[in-house]
């Protein structure tokens, strides 16, 4: 069973430790409604900031979900991140010591030496805090690299920025103990997933329009092709008798791709994104199978 208690006191309200463009924070009442009522193995592609995952092991700290998840496989092929909730999964003491470090000596001068530090000389450790600090600090609390793979967004206007909460962090870790994390592309979800269980996707979302491209998480874009191996992924699970559930911009698109499953609009809010068109008030489109 996947979930965690701190003692005799109230159950933690889980939130992601990251920020991260396309974010699902504000629209978690909403999928709520949307959650297979019955599955035991949940597997998430496109990590991100886990708001899903941490929302559903919420749910079932509650008890408000009506059955046991037993089985998580978290993943992303972003190796900086997938370190970060790794090292948070089973280092999280370092981790924080490190992050007050951050916290205490946190200015623009010091900003823009760890962004240009050399990370292949730091530990996993040194690593994670770096991303958490630099996330945290940066502005927009947008993650994005250049062609070399280099962190390269310019210092946030904050003046006190909450760069960690201890509390949640360890709750987190108890949480994400449960779950096998790994940095590996989306299409080894087809090796994992079993008849039965819950997958959801969230993917960098299609464009818009020409201007509202953004898919800088790795070095690599996510292209039209991915879209279209994506949604060959999706049918193959829908075959193998899963439950799929996929987030994506509502551009014509990606409604010709999934044209026949069941396709609902989502009202949502951004409150992190590189294009000004995706922050505020958008609509998204859920594609489910069930």
């Amino acid at each position: 069973m996947i979930a965690v208690r701190q003692g005799d006191t109230a159950l933690h309200v889980l939130r992601p430790f990251l920020k991260w463009a396309g974010g699902k924070t504000q629209s978690l009442p909403h999928y709520r409604l949307l959650y297979p009522k019955k599955f035991k193995g949940y597997h998430e592609p496109f990590l991100g900031s886990g708001a899903v995952y941490f929302h559903l092991c919420q749910l079932q700290m509650n008890e408000e979900l009506s059955h046991v998840m037993t089985r998580a496989r978290l993943t992303d092929n972003n190796p900086d991140l997938i370190n970060a909730y790794q090292v948070v999964q089973n280092f999280v003491t370092d981790l924080i010591q490190l992050l007050q470090v951050h916290r205490e000596y946190h200015s623009s001068e010091y900003y823009y030496e760890m962004r240009g530090i050399n990370t292949s000389h730091l530990t996993d450790v040194e690593r994670a805090a770096r991303m958490i600090y630099l996330n945290k600090t940066c502005f927009n609390g947008l993650y994005r690299v250049n062609k070399q793979g280099q962190f390269n967004v310019p210092l946030g206007r904050y003046a006190n920025p909450h760069i960690f909460d201890e509390e949640n962090l360890l709750a987190v870790s108890a949480v994400l103990k449960q779950a096998e994390i790994r940095c590996e592309s989306f299409r080894r979800v087809i090796d994992e997933a079993k008849p039965g269980d819950f997958i959801y996707f969230d993917p960098p979302y299609y464009p818009l329009n020409a201007t509202s491209n953004f898919t800088s998480f790795t070095v690599d874009e996510f292209n039209e092709f991915d879209h279209r191996l994506l949604a060959d992924v999706y049918r193959q699970l829908d075959r193998r008798g899963c439950m799929v559930m996929l987030c994506n911009s509502s551009a014509p698109f990606v409604m010709n791709l999934y044209e026949d499953f069941k396709r609902l609009r989502v009202k949502a809010a951004r409150l992190i994104n590189s294009k000004s068109d995706r922050r505020g008030k958008i609509v998204d489109l859920v594609i489910l199978n069930y």
